[in-house]
């Protein structure tokens, strides 16, 4: 079978270089004991060095022709690999309820689609190692205070320590992106519970980046279109802060704020 052929439309970018291969798929060695489940593996550059590690693997490929190049060469995978889209599937059912570590050379124009997946399933993904756009994940790992920290800094820190761990060259790549790309772990913290409604969170942090250059008592006023806050809301220390001043702790005590008006 001929190889695959990379698909504009699917964002594909196959990986080359298989020291970076062995070196990304060698990132799940951080979460030991937990089956795999590897999005996009196109033709099984990674696939090749997660199948020898004792430990549960699955792929799933939405990309039909490499379903089949996957199924011809890697014969031992044949009944793990899932011809679905990772987007649409219940992560319940891949490993019948069990946790398990995500991994992947993940597609960029999905890849915080991926995340707030991985977010929504959190409980069942203590781990997430991959490769990614470099400028998303400069903005997973930064810190308050910095240009790159945004809505993803704050809603995956909530959750997960990032690690940014390599930069990877647009050259190693069929084709070659216009971008550079980096790996990164994401690895579940302590946290059981924020302390605070997680839906109005999310909703908060949007809100407040959507537009970030302002100061919270103006950006914040969208989320009261119905109602109308108490005198003195919009006189708080914080509100003359803007988003990216803010670490997850503040943003906890914002979206209480919010709610006790929005109540």
């Amino acid at each position: 079978m001929k190889q695959v052929r990379p698909k504009k439309n699917l964002g594909q970018h196959f990986l080359t270089d298989l020291s970076i291969a062995k070196a990304i798929a060698d990132t799940v060695d951080a979460c030991p004991d937990l089956p795999v489940l590897e999005v996009g593996p196109g033709m099984g550059v990674m696939t090749q060095y997660l199948v020898e590690k004792p430990r549960e693997l699955k792929v799933v490929e939405i990309d039909r022709e490499s379903v089949a190049w996957l199924n011809e060469h890697f014969p031992r995978l044949r009944d793990n690999i899932l011809g679905e889209d990772f987007l649409r599937m219940d992560l319940t059912q891949v490993f019948d309820g069990r946790p398990f570590v995500l991994t992947g050379n993940y597609p960029y124009d999905i890849s915080s689609q991926i995340f707030f997946k991985m977010l929504d399933n959190k409980e069942l993904i203590p781990c997430c190692t991959g490769m990614i756009q470099r400028e998303v994940a400069q903005r997973m790992a930064s810190a308050p205070g910095t240009k790159a920290y945004g809505i993803l800094s704050v809603l995956i820190q909530a959750w997960y320590e990032v690690e940014y761990l390599f930069t990877v060259d647009e050259h190693v790549f069929n084709p070659p992106p216009k971008v550079k790309s980096a790996v990164i772990r994401m690895t579940r913290n302590d946290v059981m519970d924020l302390g605070c409604d997680e839906r109005l969170f999310r909703r908060v942090v949007k809100t407040v980046f959507g537009q970030r250059r302002k100061m919270l008592r103006v950006s914040l006023r969208q989320l009261f279109s119905e109602t109308q806050p108490q005198a003195g809301f919009y006189e708080q220390d914080i509100m003359t802060r803007r988003p990216e001043q803010l670490t997850i702790q503040e943003f906890i005590a914002l979206t209480n704020l919010v709610a006790e008006q929005l109540r």
